[in-house]
């Protein structure tokens, strides 16, 4: 999960699909990005670092989880893709 992109977008008070919508992707599509299942465009990350006023490398940030840790909260390190 891209955490921090999930916290920029509850901060500014929007859903996925208002984001979605501001992309002009579908809710599923940017589900997939905030997930970390899809990479997603470098045009997409230019226009949420505008909209969220924070840095796409920072944005794009995963948190990755050991198997045996999912689950636990705090657990969790962020990690680039």
């Amino acid at each position: 999960m891209r955490k921090n992109l999930k916290e920029a977008r509850q901060r500014a008070g929007m859903t996925q699909k208002q984001v979605a919508e501001y992309l002009g992707i579908t809710v599923r599509s940017y589900q997939r990005i905030e997930s970390g299942e899809l990479l997603g465009s470098i045009s997409n990350w230019d226009a949420l670092e505008d909209l969220f006023k924070i840095h796409q490398r920072k944005l794009r940030m995963q948190a990755k989880c050991h198997p045996m840790q999912a689950g636990k909260k705090d657990s969790c390190a962020i990690h680039q893709k």
